[in-house]
């Protein structure tokens, strides 16, 4: 009898399960970087995008002009269903080209500028400081995500941009939705309409009763000017406070983990200088790279990255998670190391697209990490590692719940 034919095995499913550190990328992906930097992987609908594992490989294409953002191309590959489908209904400046995306970026980066920034540093701290009084003052064990890691940078993002704080449990409950990988399209579609539909209003009371805030220098400056539609002001403004709060909450509360299960480097942190806090923010946003279903791109015409030649209409994926963990440029890079010189990590991506929220979010967990373990020294864990709820099921990774006391 002949042989049976042994099938080759197609590409890896994307994105890939974590192993048994939850601070680290999937084994899959180190290998991937280590033995195939450019490969094939196939995504939820079927397609193979590329997929680039290398931080130099993961810079060049996401400032290579010849590959595009935009998620209504053809071939872009969309994180997930619900992504796919909201396309139709929800365009923000992070999925368009040049120069239409530098023209509404340049709308807001007034907001988002360092020293704009850093002026907000005591009011930070003030709602650090308020949050951790309510805490201390309340039951043990704490959540620390529900009782500080998620109302800091949601009072933050809602102060900056005149969103009423009190209607935080909604735009909660919708951020949740949209940043899932596991919402069905009607949920994930439900839950957009609601957001759009409850900032397009905001924006039009803005119009009359303006104030110091983002979404009233965009009603009175460009809404009522006739230079942008109210549906694209409220575009805009769910894109900053979903991403305005997201992100952050997960830092703070993974941040934390990290640093309880490595006590020598929060004792670095906690006790370190302002040049050595700075420099333990670079690197738990390198170490940790929430945002762990890459950076999503499609080639506008054939384009050559890591010596491999991506044809037009081909996917792209820059797995920045990985890319953090390249030991050409962060040597060790899987230990956590507060002292090391991590500020061209690509946590934030890279080019034009990358975080324009980026300055906030450093003077927050700056605030955060001091003022946490100066004010709580014996903070530690309510429960074991192994048993807490990470965040797989989202596209931006972190905890469902962090158990503390003291």
């Amino acid at each position: 009898m002949p042989e049976a034919q042994t099938a080759e095995p197609g590409p890896t499913q994307f994105p890939m399960t974590r192993g048994r550190c939850p601070f680290d990328p999937p084994p899959e992906l180190g290998r991937k970087l280590r033995e195939e930097p450019v490969s094939r992987v196939r995504i939820w609908d079927g397609s193979e995008p590329w997929l680039f594992t290398r931080y130099e490989d993961v810079r060049a294409l996401l400032t290579d002009p010849r590959v595009s953002a935009d998620p209504e191309r053809d071939g872009y590959p969309a994180q997930t269903p619900g992504v796919k489908a909201r396309r139709t209904r929800f365009r923000s400046f992070i999925g368009m080209d040049d120069p239409e995306h530098a023209a509404q970026r340049r709308l807001l980066t007034g907001d988002f500028m360092v020293k704009k920034v850093q002026r907000m540093r005591p009011r930070i701290q003030q709602i650090v400081d308020e949050l951790l009084d309510e805490m201390l003052a309340g039951p043990k064990p704490a959540d620390l995500v529900q009782a500080f890691a998620l109302p800091v940078p949601s009072l933050v993002i809602c102060e900056l941009l005149g969103v009423p704080y009190a209607d935080r449990d909604f735009f909660h409950r919708c951020s949740k939705i949209l940043v899932s990988r596991e919402a069905t399209v009607e949920e994930t579609l439900a839950a957009t309409e609601e957001l759009l539909d409850y900032l397009a209003r905001l924006v039009e009371k803005k119009i009359d009763d303006p104030a110091d805030d983002v979404f009233s220098r965009l009603a009175t400056g460009q809404v009522a000017t006739g230079a942008m539609t109210v549906e694209e002001a409220a575009a805009m403004g769910q894109l900053l406070l979903v991403a305005g709060h997201e992100t952050t909450a997960n830092m703070i509360a993974l941040g934390t983990v990290a640093l309880l299960e490595n006590p020598d480097q929060l004792a670095a942190v906690r006790d370190g200088d302002d040049a050595l806090l700075a420099n333990a923010v670079e690197e738990l946003l390198r170490y940790l790279t929430i945002v762990h279903s890459g950076r999503r791109r499609v080639a506008l015409e054939d384009v050559e990255i890591g010596g491999q030649t991506v044809r037009a209409g081909e996917g792209l994926i820059a797995a920045t998670d990985v890319a953090n963990r390249d030991e050409t440029q962060f040597p060790e890079a899987d230990k956590l190391d507060v002292t090391r010189k991590a500020r061209h990590h690509v946590a934030f991506g890279y080019g034009v697209h990358q975080c324009l929220g980026q300055p906030l979010a450093r003077v927050e967990l700056q605030v955060v990490y001091r003022t946490l373990y100066r004010r709580i020294p014996t903070l530690r864990l309510a429960a074991p590692v192994d048993e807490l709820k990470f965040k797989h099921d989202m596209v931006v990774y972190g905890v469902h719940e962090l158990p503390v006391t003291w």
